[in-house]
């Protein structure tokens, strides 16, 4: 199985997920685009960091992932 994207957008949104779905178990791979393009001497703009689970995990995840997404 591979990674799965459960959230694209800001940095401070992406990682308030994050310790929401590492709290109930679930391991999470952020990519921080805006931090890549900054080191590489670029500007990035838009919906720059991504949050991936386990596609095998979704299940667990997703009733966190929902109730997140309603409270934004």
């Amino acid at each position: 199985m591979g990674l799965m994207k459960v959230f694209s957008g800001s940095e401070i949104l992406a990682l308030a997920l994050q310790e929401r779905i590492e709290a109930i178990g679930v391991d999470t791979v952020l990519k921080n685009n805006i931090q890549s393009a900054r080191l590489g001497g670029f500007g990035e703009l838009g919906q720059a960091v991504e949050l991936f689970i386990q596609e095998t995990e979704f299940s667990k995840a997703n009733p966190v992932i929902e109730e997140f997404r309603m409270s934004i």
